[in-house]
């Protein structure tokens, strides 16, 4: 049973992982500068929702298989067994938002951001506005993972970071040998991050039922492409184990149930996006039904 799931393909997101590191190697040897630091943070964000759709079983139907082939850290903090584990648990729909039981929550405790340092709140206000989650918002999240990796430092955690480590090396040798120098790929990490921050911007918010917690974007633009369709995110809670093409018809099929399942929370696009939240706080740091 197990070698006839071995050739189980779904080619086009096995298309879009070797595709994806074809790309990045052109970025890093033949794409001249500034464009190859363009090109590599769009692969880097692409490689990470692949990375994504990885965690949730494709495009094999075998699991190892498909972690091996996401496994290189090209945004190189995110040690991408860590990224599995935080990832699963964050799809038990009845914590997200939790400031501690939902690992991708950027909702705080009341109480823990009442004791913040004024400097540290007004860092994490702007990191609520678009223009903010753009700039910081890499540096914040990075920041902020690493602060908790070492605070939990469970022997998973060590075992992960043990793993990481020489495979992000290995990356970076690869970024040595290459024609683009260090600054450059830095930058282009940085700039894949910062996509990643625009997908993530609402999809969540807070809310009484955790049926309301997730988002639709209706975009249909390369954008949705980069994100793997993730902006029909509600879709993708409720069915985690649709490949990433499936959505968009899915949705389709049953829009106002979707919609009314998520209590409406839609936007039409990521322009409406931008226009809406560039420069206003989406809503505030401390979570709003949190009781202090």
């Amino acid at each position: 049973m197990k070698i006839k799931a071995l050739f189980r393909v779904e080619w086009p997101t096995l298309g879009l992982i070797l595709g994806s590191y074809a790309l990045w190697g052109a970025a890093l040897w033949l794409v001249p500068l500034p464009l190859g630091v363009i090109v590599a943070g769009i692969v880097i964000a692409l490689h990470a929702s692949l990375q994504h759709e990885a965690i949730h079983g494709h495009p094999f139907k075998v699991q190892w298989l498909n972690d091996l082939l996401v496994w290189p850290p090209l945004t190189l903090v995110i040690p991408y067994s860590r990224f599995a584990t935080t990832h699963r648990a964050h799809h038990h729909d009845a914590v997200i938002t939790d400031p501690y039981d939902d690992p991708e929550s950027n909702y705080l405790d009341p109480a823990i951001w009442d004791r913040l340092p004024a400097a540290v709140q007004v860092v994490l206000g702007w990191n609520n506005r678009l223009a903010g989650r753009l700039v910081l918002g890499p540096l914040v999240g990075s920041i902020s993972f690493l602060i908790t990796e070492a605070r939990l430092g469970t022997a998973e955690i060590r075992r992960a970071w043990a793993l990481h480590l020489p495979v992000m090396a290995a990356v970076l040798g690869l970024v040595a040998l290459s024609p683009m120098p260090f600054w450059a790929y830095l930058l282009a990490a940085y700039l894949g991050l910062s996509l990643l921050k625009l997908r993530t911007f609402l999809e969540h918010q807070a809310h009484v039922r955790a049926s309301g917690r997730s988002v639709i974007i209706e975009d249909r633009g390369p954008l949705a492409f980069l994100f793997l369709n993730n902006n029909l995110h509600v879709v993708h809670h409720m069915h985690p184990h649709l490949p990433w093409y499936a959505l968009p018809a899915v949705y389709r099929a049953r829009k106002a149930h979707y919609l009314r399942r998520n209590g409406g929370y839609l936007f039409r696009s990521y322009g409406q996006i931008f226009r809406q939240y560039l420069w206003r706080a989406k809503d505030p740091v401390p979570h709003p039904l949190w009781p202090r």
